[in-house]
């Protein structure tokens, strides 16, 4: 299939050697080692990576004389599974401090454990970065647009991680592996949450409630969890960029929903493979929700990818008249209806466009959506 590029390539790129650190944060698998090799292979470069034993031994309390000699000639650093790494916010502070002519690039599957260590230390130090699984877009430009659109209805199954999309026939086994491995290992090491099975079944009623808002007490109930434990392991996962929170836009109007929420995943196949569906798209009863994760996810991926940082919310009235997704940008209003079929009919809400008079109201489906993804 060939190397497929990212986005964040060019974006990275233009960022390295201006006396900063640039961090790199993203899930397990979706691609950081691979778009930084391809980045520095023209370069002298160390590898170090935080998941072998003897690294974090080698810069724990490191001094600065042993960092010259660890770099030796190499003007570019990179630190792979950088929070794995005790006390990395304050290496990184000291190397950029000390050697500015070095770059250093930090990789972190975990911004729970990065983002907090790196925080107080690096303000001003570092450029952050995020990468997530392949795009639409990604994928359009690698190959073309009428064979990617064709290849949609597959990719709302299996999703879009970089080993799924180029190992055709083998989509289930990878997501399985995938589960198993980061998703549950590695979240429960890093956060130290002790019971596993209640993670599980948190992140499986996460995936069945896909596009309806979610009750966090009424979810602690369920699981014989508090509330707060719940928030915290939503949170846990948000780090992990499994999944991402969408909350209501309000602005007080009397009949406004104030505090409600909904839990989207970053790929639709880890989604699918939590709660064991790989239906195809005809037979699935589920196909709004999903088609609606598509979108959503796909969509902040374009934005974040654009440094677009437009506010994204949903929008629900005491009446239940609702909006599945809004963006917020310079206090103007777009909205968002996402409908797997045109034929679906759709209303904006009166109240809503009375009140806060949108720039935009746009059903997205599945004949017109690549406007909105590319």
């Amino acid at each position: 299939m060939g190397m497929i590029k990212r986005i964040q390539q060019e974006n990275i790129k233009e960022s390295l050697y201006k006396g900063k650190a640039v961090v790199l944060f993203g899930a397990r698998q979706v691609g950081k080692s691979s778009l930084i090799k391809e980045l520095v292979k023209q370069e002298k470069f160390l590898w170090l990576n935080g998941d072998e034993p003897d690294v974090p031994l080698l810069l724990d309390n490191i001094t600065s004389d042993r960092l010259k000699a660890i770099t030796g000639e190499s003007k570019l650093l990179v630190i792979d599974e950088a929070q794995m790494i005790p006390n990395i916010g304050l290496l990184i502070k000291r190397m950029v401090d000390n050697f500015p002519e070095i770059q250093i690039i930090a990789t972190g599957s975990s911004a729970f454990e990065l983002a907090d260590r790196t925080k107080e230390s690096m303000v001003g130090r570092k450029e952050e970065f995020q990468l997530f699984p392949l795009s639409f877009s990604e994928m359009v430009k690698h190959g073309d647009f009428i064979t990617e659109s064709r290849l949609v209805a597959n990719r709302l199954i299996y999703g879009y991680y970089p080993e799924v999309v180029t190992s055709p026939g083998k989509e289930e086994k990878i997501l399985r592996d995938l589960t198993e491995g980061f998703l549950y290992k590695d979240i429960l090491n890093l956060e130290g949450i002790k019971k596993s099975s209640t993670l599980q079944r948190l992140v499986q009623m996460l995936a069945f409630r896909v596009g309806s808002e979610i009750n966090y007490s009424s979810l602690g109930n369920d699981l014989g969890i508090s509330r707060l434990t719940v928030e915290k392991h939503i949170d846990i996962l948000e780090k992990n960029f499994i999944v991402f929170r969408l909350n209501t836009f309000s602005k007080n109007q009397d009949n406004e929903l104030k505090k409600g929420r909904k839990v989207y995943f970053w790929d639709v196949g880890l989604r699918n493979q939590i709660i064991k569906n790989f239906r195809p798209v005809e037979f699935r009863e589920d196909i709004g929700a999903l088609w609606e994760n598509f979108i959503i996810s796909e969509r902040k991926k374009k934005l974040s990818y654009a440094s677009d940082f437009s506010d994204t919310y949903f929008w629900r009235n005491t009446q239940q008249a609702e909006i599945d997704y809004i963006e917020v940008k310079n206090n103007e209003i777009s909205a968002y209806e996402i409908k797997y079929s045109p034929n679906q009919k759709v209303r904006f809400t009166k109240s809503f466009v009375n009140a806060y008079q949108p720039k935009i109201t746009q059903a997205i489906n599945n004949q017109n959506y690549w406007e909105f993804l590319l």
